[in-house]
């Protein structure tokens, strides 16, 4: 007799921490398809360090989903390094505003980083330090 395993069956997961894996999840895959989208595409140039944050922030998102979802005590530092991350890469995606994937990566990666920032109980920190680099880039 084959035994089935059930993932999530000895605690119930909330909404947040679903709406936090699922957008892990949509990340990851995104950046992973930016990343292919970028070596195959000979008409784009982007720099070596968005190809290497399109592939860390794939492998933290992955990571940080599942942690959450075997609901591991220290998801929320995995959480932490994917807001971390995941603000850069979405500041470097932005500079190629022309490439429809890389914008799509930028803004899944700010969705990410914001469900990850509420997840890792970062939310006063993280509005405080995107408010003060926002207003320190502006003259």
């Amino acid at each position: 007799m084959k035994e089935e395993f059930i993932m999530g069956t000895d605690f119930i997961q909330d909404s947040d921490t679903t709406r936090c894996i699922s957008n892990c999840l949509g990340t990851s895959r995104a950046c992973l398809e930016a990343l292919h989208h970028v070596h195959s595409k000979k008409g784009i140039h982007v720099s070596g360090k968005v190809m290497e944050l399109l592939q860390l922030t794939a492998d933290t998102c992955q990571l940080s989903a599942r942690m959450m979802i075997a609901n591991l005590d220290f998801h929320h530092q995995s959480c932490e390094l994917c807001f971390e991350i995941c603000k850069a890469t979405a500041a470097e995606c932005a500079k190629y505003g022309e490439d429809e994937l890389l914008v799509c990566a930028a803004e899944l990666c700010r969705r990410c980083a914001k469900t990850c920032a509420d997840m890792a109980g970062m939310t006063v920190f993280a509005s405080a330090r995107v408010s003060q680099e926002a207003s320190s880039s502006h003259p």
